[in-house]
């Protein structure tokens, strides 16, 4: 009965539709500590697969190539980690004796800014200015951010754990979809297509975020900031973030030739030459991989409007926090792939997508 009205009035199944969305969406919020390091797991899955296949065409079998891929991965995680936690502690404390080394140079300045100007409030600029510079501010800070992280890592044992069962799963779950829906082709073909986007937008945004951490690690080294290491493993993690991700990638690279120190930690001075020139380069590298080769190497295989791609990172880092935001762009073009096999739901993801198929189709023909 309830189903019939819904088919009678468009309006009221909108409605009914969107209410579910709440739901769901707050259903997601409540079980993100077991949701969130599954999508994670699922989402390494999806670049590891290739992988595991490629081992079993040299004759090695799914229990030994599992394993071996599994330990892959944690190599590159227990390396990323080791050189996290030993140099974050160190551009920790840099950043710190730089803030308090220009606090007084800045309190100068501002003083005579007021004093120029008088401003009707008093202070209210050197208050502000000041605050953001504080010691005990960027503490706290870095302190929050240092925990979000060993956090992070807390979950990282159990995301292996999930990855090596969904591996294991690999082969059998289009099956197990088919003999669900009754029709194991067309099962097998959503799957797959799901899959194969999600697997060819994560391997080349890897691959593409690799090579900018190793440019501009290069770069920062050639002009002699501290930490060029962490630098570039910092340019790595974060161009996963769409948008601003370069963006915030090269605050830290900005603050370290920006402020010079002397002796004892004193204030010798700004480079504003040496931090316009590594800014500069960051801006180049960020334009030639992000507008460039990215793109290129991509293709139509990402089919997400900017705007769509803006919103799912404010959306996805809102309802999972930093990790929701890396996976921004893979979790919705999931979401996009199953409104698309999903009959009367069509309509929201020719919203989310570039261009309708129409036009996407006729630009690939010319394209032939």
């Amino acid at each position: 009965m309830v189903f019939d009205q819904l088919d009678r009035h468009p309006g009221l199944r909108f409605l009914f539709t969107l209410a579910i969305g709440v739901i769901l969406i707050q259903g997601l919020r409540f079980a993100e500590p077991v949701v969130l390091p599954v999508a994670l797991a699922g989402f390494l899955a999806v670049i590891c697969l290739p992988i595991v296949l490629w081992l079993q065409t040299r004759g090695i079998p799914l229990t030994v190539a599992i394993p071996l891929t599994v330990l892959a991965l944690a190599c590159v995680f227990g390396l990323l980690i080791i050189v996290g936690t030993q140099q974050v502690p160190a551009l920790q404390q840099i950043l710190l004796s730089q803030g308090q080394a220009i606090e007084p140079v800045l309190d100068e300045w501002l003083l005579e800014v007021e004093a120029r100007f008088r401003l009707p409030e008093e202070g209210g600029i050197r208050a502000t200015v000041l605050g953001l510079t504080d010691i005990s501010t960027l503490a706290a800070l870095a302190t929050g951010a240092t925990t979000w992280v060993f956090s992070v890592l807390s979950t990282i044992f159990l995301v292996f754990l999930l990855l090596a069962f969904a591996l294991g799963e690999a082969a059998v779950f289009p099956r197990k979809l088919g003999a669900i829906a009754g029709d194991a082709v067309a099962s097998d073909a959503r799957l797959n297509a799901i899959v194969n986007e999600v697997q060819g937008y994560l391997v080349i945004k890897t691959l593409v975020s690799a090579a900018t951490g190793v440019v501009l690690g290069l770069w920062t080294w050639v002009m002699g900031l501290e930490l060029p290491l962490l630098l570039g493993l910092i340019a790595f993690t974060l161009n996963y973030i769409p948008t601003i991700g370069s963006f915030i990638a090269s605050i830290p690279a900005l603050a370290l030739a920006l402020v010079n120190l002397g002796g004892e930690g004193q204030f010798a001075g700004f480079d504003l030459e040496r931090t316009v020139i590594v800014g500069l380069g960051y801006l180049i590298v960020n334009i030639v991989f992000g507008n460039w080769v990215e793109p290129t190497l991509m293709g139509r295989r990402l089919g997400l409007s900017t705007m769509v791609v803006v919103l799912s990172l404010v959306f996805w880092g809102w309802l999972w926090g930093p990790i929701g935001a890396v996976l921004s762009v893979p979790l919705t073009m999931v979401v996009k792939i199953m409104l698309e096999n999903t009959q009367d739901l069509k309509w929201v993801a020719v919203l989310l997508d570039k261009a309708p198929a129409a036009e996407a189709a006729a630009g690939s023909g010319e394209a032939v």
